[in-house]
């Protein structure tokens, strides 16, 4: 294989391993996120019951400073009854008695009401607060075997940083160019080898002549269909066609 091509080919191969590093650590991030996603669904959870909780003993306060009103309403009539003069103040007094009767009845009734949101919602709030409890600890256990792993792959990564800028510096800057012009729309398939007399960027078959002069490996030798660079594994080779 052509020494140029043989760089060419060895850089596309780096590149897609710097390339593979990516997704590895973003799946190991996924892990935290998973977690700290689950936390943060129970948080909201908790934090819409404790706003079911402060409006229910605020609509109960309200509830029971209606009752003492009520109540001292109640005890004003009952005074005003020993000084009725007629049939019709007394009629008057018994309505609004009655009238009092009935929402104090429903205040009762409302405040009790209440009573059980407020219970139903703390219930529900000491039943997540253990899995909150366990995802919070998770989260954390999580994160320091993440950022284990991450280390190593930064390192790994690292490695292979290195064997690019020793190869990058010995290549010719042209065919560097040339290499990084295919790079920026072909990305990982910048170099792609030939099987089967087809080019496996495309995969559209090569003319006897392309494929022949990629056999060969004397020069550079891009696919006529999509531009990528071509070549044959070594162990690969075949003879071209007659």
């Amino acid at each position: 294989m052509n020494a140029h091509l043989e760089q060419l080919v060895n850089l596309s191969k780096i590149d897609k391993n710097i390339d593979a590093f990516e997704p590895q650590i973003e799946a190991i991030n996924a892990k935290v996120t998973d977690i700290a996603d689950k936390r943060n669904k129970l948080e909201a959870i908790a934090t819409n019951l404790k706003n079911d909780i402060e409006e229910a003993e605020l609509k109960k306060r309200k509830n029971e400073l209606h009752l003492t009103e009520l109540s001292d309403k109640l005890a004003e009539n009952s005074k005003k009854s020993a000084d009725v003069k007629n049939e019709r103040e007394m009629k008057s007094l018994q309505l609004e008695e009655e009238i009092a009767k009935e929402q104090i009845t429903f205040a009762n009734e409302e405040i009790e009401r209440l009573d059980k949101v407020i219970e139903n919602r703390n219930a529900e709030i000491a039943a997540d607060s253990e899995t909150l409890a366990e995802l919070v600890k998770a989260e954390e256990t999580m994160r320091g075997e993440v950022t284990s792993e991450i280390e190593a792959i930064e390192k790994d990564r690292q490695k292979v940083f290195t064997q690019k800028q020793k190869l990058v510096s010995s290549m010719n800057q042209k065919g560097l160019a040339f290499y990084e012009k295919i790079r920026r729309w072909a990305k990982n398939t910048t170099a792609v080898v030939v099987k089967k007399q087809a080019c496996y960027g495309c995969f559209i078959k090569l003319s006897d002549k392309v494929y022949a002069d990629v056999i060969k490996g004397e020069e550079i030798v891009t696919c006529p269909h999509c531009g990528r660079l071509l070549y044959i594994e070594p162990e690969e080779g075949e003879t071209p066609a007659a």
